[in-house]
């Protein structure tokens, strides 16, 4: 069985917060995704919430440093943290892109992508919530992350590959393109935070 890790609470509640505000952006990006009445008032939202991630993940490293004794790993709390914040960073720069390229709507690839990055922060956020307790059951929502990721791949090559055949214009295709790949590298941070959750894992086994 797994055991308790020593415990700093305040790690575990910064962790929580953070979570939960990466789960706020994908949200706003879902929702923005699938009626995308007003994508610059929706990026601006995202771009709020990605300030406050920030402001969440400054205070996590700033904890590390300050403090003597900590409940994981040093190296491991400095990786999930950036982690963490790397996927809403996507979050945001998809968002943007969305806004800077004029994108008249998404399609539906790209709202099942919106969708994936979505499920993959809601399950990370539930491994979050375990930290500081029994980490046996992180394991399972860390191989569910892993296979939300496998689906993000097929849903990405599958779009690139319809892009290339349906699309004529260059210009748009460039800007498909890179839209894809950022929605996709989303769900690729989510795998690595997943990575470093089973890291966690393992080490305190």
């Amino acid at each position: 069985m797994f055991g308790l890790i020593p415990k700093d609470e305040k790690f575990f509640v910064l962790f929580k917060e953070l979570s939960a505000t990466i789960i706020e952006g994908a949200e706003a990006l879902k929702e923005m995704l699938d009626h995308f009445d007003h994508p610059a008032a929706s990026q601006k939202q995202i771009k709020d919430i990605e300030h406050k991630a920030d402001h969440l993940t400054h205070d996590i490293i700033k904890k590390l440093n300050t403090s003597f004794v900590t409940p994981l790993d040093r190296e491991d709390i400095y990786a999930l943290a950036g982690a963490l914040d790397d996927i809403l960073d996507l979050i945001d720069a998809s968002a943007q892109r969305f806004v800077m390229y004029k994108i008249d709507k998404p399609t539906q690839e790209a709202k099942e992508l919106g969708f994936l990055i979505l499920k993959s922060c809601q399950t990370l956020d539930k491994a979050v919530a375990l930290l500081g307790g029994k980490l046996e059951p992180i394991a399972a929502y860390c191989m569910e992350v892993n296979s939300l990721e496998n689906e993000a791949d097929r849903v990405y090559r599958e779009a690139i590959s319809k892009l290339f055949e349906e699309e004529k214009d260059p210009i748009q295709l460039i800007k498909w393109k890179e839209l894809y790949e950022t929605l996709e590298k989303a769900t690729d941070k989510c795998e690595d935070a997943a990575n470093i959750l089973e890291s966690v894992v393992v080490k305190n086994a």
